[in-house]
């Protein structure tokens, strides 16, 4: 969100589209033509009301404006995949219940998204919940699913910074890695030293979503 209740993506290929709006990762998407992979679109669109709606508002929205532009249709296939559970670790959290007051501002608390720079990562995630820092690892950062078994159900303040991998973000960082001597931790690391969680290498049961029908839209 842009705004109170301005939503805009820029180049944007219908699968990535899907994979916010589905909450999935980009192995956790298949079927479809071409050019659901190649093609790119930039969407503006208003959103009713005076409030800003929530991440799973917003979600819903896409997911209609999704099957109404693009006629996209699909359905589900359960696979196993090698999954991050993210869990507590030893010691317990180290989070700070939020201060955030969602009544105060229209706009509502912040997005919950990554900062990148030349010297790394850096998320501030103010009023977010364990399943929302699941969810945007596993869209932004890393190439698997990761799950919520923290067993956490509240809305938390934080700052996590960390030096990303070569494969981490899509392999943004591949040509021109964090430099060791910024002294980040890696996410691994990061997550457990800042924030008292651990993210474990698994298996799972994931619901994949495999397309059967997408047209590109007509108009702009």
């Amino acid at each position: 969100m842009q705004s109170t209740n301005r939503f805009q993506a820029r180049n944007h290929s219908l699968k990535t589209l899907i994979q916010a709006a589905y909450n999935l990762t980009p192995r956790a998407v298949s079927g479809g033509p071409a050019w659901v992979e190649s093609d790119k679109y930039e969407i503006v669109a208003q959103s009713p009301g005076n409030v800003r709606p929530t991440l799973d508002e917003q979600m819903a929205m896409l997911r209609r404006m999704l099957a109404d532009r693009f006629k996209l249709t699909f359905h589900r296939e359960e696979k196993e995949f090698p999954i991050y559970a993210l869990t507590v670790a030893k010691g317990g959290p180290r989070l700070t219940k939020s201060k955030f007051d969602p009544d105060a501002a229209p706009e509502g608390p912040p997005p919950l998204v990554f900062v990148l720079s030349p010297d790394g990562a850096n998320m501030p995630a103010r009023y977010a919940t364990m399943g929302e820092l699941a969810s945007v690892m596993q869209r932004a950062v890393l190439d698997r699913p990761v799950l919520d078994r923290t067993g956490l159900s509240g809305r938390y303040d934080f700052d996590l910074t960390f030096a990303p991998d070569d494969i981490q973000f899509e392999g943004a960082f591949a040509k021109t890695p964090v430099a060791t001597d910024t002294g980040k931790h890696d996410l691994f690391a990061a997550i457990q030293e800042q924030l008292g969680l651990k993210l474990e290498s698994t298996k799972g049961p994931i619901s994949t979503l495999v397309i059967d029908h997408a047209e590109k839209p007509t108009d702009n």
